[in-house]
């Protein structure tokens, strides 16, 4: 068996890596534009603030790994085109400019995303950064050594990790949104406004609800960013506006959703057969609300590429779908969230309640008892658990992960209610803080007594 892998990062190489231990005898060619595979891009703002100091750390493959495995790993070479249908494609060497053609029994697309580019005036000129792969670190990490005044664009999780990291390291911060809040496809108002006075009490300067409309400099050098209601000094600026999946190559040869991304079916396999796709180039089975979503996260991606490779030959193992789990640490708070914010729930004409608690997450006769809040989000007719999300200053984001199995099994908000949970108090109270929140949304039970029928 013949099999070409395009790209090579997270869900890259968990395919890649399972595929070689199933299939032993497959010949594996794996085809990478740039000169590294497997590069932690969630560790950039780590990085880039200085907290790992080694960025080896941050890759967990490598071409000698894979070669161990038996698999030929073709580095600066770029596929130009793919006929998937007759098992063909194009690539090129990007080094020698040599261009060729190759064969493959089985694809496995693993392209990717790439950053939204706007096209802005003066968006060319030097010192304006994208921050998406490990050149992309190594270079804002060099430009921000001279730079006193740092601009994010671009208030999603990458983009506030990196102002606290900016910040942390003595820079002048600025943070530009288009929408009024931040992380607002993540955490409800309740939250983000929390957050939103953590970083303006760090000297964070927020410019919210406003568009950036052009960057203007001096000797092709940034330094001024204009939006729709003022305008930025600046030194440097990094644009974190989102992505989109990279997914050229298969354009018109298999089914994607309008942002182009590949819509896959439970085994990973695309509509043409052979095909198979993996990652943020891919459209994922969002529990919540049923629905193929675009949802271009690390963890959906190292699922994913492994269940392509138990499901290259057969269907053997289906992926249960996601609930966009994730978290962030914000200076001293840890935050955590799955599944439908209140907000997005509407947005996707799904009629919600939700019932939020703020608490002690432990028996206030302990040493410390530190705050948290919490929201849970659910469906009105049915009471099914759509959402969650927590802050605390103690990390109790893995009570999120246990929402999340709530959610993939259908669970009401009644039964989180009187879930088995341990008590120890070290770490929580008699009902633990989840309990608390499905006792607080429970309905009135009807206590009247009917008078007995008369004879």
């Amino acid at each position: 068996m013949k099999i070409a892998v395009i790209g090579c990062t997270h869900a890259g190489t968990a395919a890649i890596v399972n595929t070689a231990k199933l299939y032993p005898d497959a010949t594996i060619t794996v085809y990478e534009r740039n000169d590294n595979i497997s590069f932690l891009s969630c560790g950039i703002a780590l990085y880039v603030g200085g907290v790992v100091k080694d960025p080896d750390g941050l890759f967990y493959s490598s071409p000698n790994q894979l070669a161990e495995l038996g698999v030929v790993t073709k580095m600066l070479h770029e596929v130009t085109a793919v006929d998937a249908a007759n098992h063909k494609l194009q690539a090129k060497n990007l080094k020698t400019g040599e261009e060729f053609e190759d064969t493959f029994d089985k694809l496995i697309v693993t392209t990717g995303s790439w950053p939204v580019v706007p096209k802005l005036e003066g968006i060319e000129m030097e010192n304006i950064l994208l921050c998406k792969n490990y050149n992309h670190s190594n270079t804002i990490i060099e430009k921000a050594k001279d730079a006193k005044r740092v601009t994010v664009v671009g208030a999603g999780y990458i983009g506030v990790e990196l102002v606290e990291a900016f910040q942390m390291n003595g820079k002048e911060v600025t943070l530009i949104d288009s929408v009024d809040r931040i992380l607002n496809k993540y955490l409800d108002p309740e939250f983000t406004d929390a957050i939103e006075d953590t970083l303006t009490g760090r000297g964070i300067k927020l410019a919210l609800g406003q568009t950036v409309q052009k960057f203007t400099g001096e000797n092709g050098k940034v330094t001024k960013v204009i939006t729709s209601k003022g305008e930025f000094e600046t030194d440097l600026v990094i644009l974190c506006i989102g992505f989109r999946p990279n997914t050229e190559l298969l354009k018109g040869q298999v089914d994607m959703l309008p942002n182009g991304a590949i819509i896959v079916d439970k085994y990973m396999q695309t509509s043409q057969k052979d095909v198979f796709a993996a990652g943020d180039s891919c459209a994922i089975h969002y529990n919540p609300t049923g629905k193929a979503s675009y949802i271009p996260l690390a963890t959906n991606a190292v699922r994913m590429g492994t269940l392509v490779a138990r499901n290259l030959v057969r269907p053997t193992t289906p992926y249960m779908g996601t609930q966009g789990t994730s978290g962030i640490k914000i200076y001293d708070q840890n935050i955590a969230g799955t599944g439908l914010t209140e907000t997005s729930a509407a947005d996707d004409g799904l009629v919600v309640e939700a019932v939020t608690l703020e608490d002690a997450y432990r028996p206030e006769f302990m040493p410390t008892a530190e705050k948290l809040l919490l929201k849970v989000i659910y469906e009105q007719a049915t009471r099914r658990i759509v959402g969650a999300q927590v802050m605390s200053k103690v990390d109790l984001t893995q009570s999120i992960n246990t929402i999340s199995v709530c959610i993939q099994n259908n669970m009401t908000v009644d039964e989180l209610a009187f879930i088995d949970f341990f008590f120890q108090p070290h770490y929580n109270k008699p009902w633990n803080f989840l309990n608390s929140a499905g006792l607080q949304a429970l309905p009135p039970v009807d206590v009247k007594v009917k008078a007995p029928a008369m004879v």
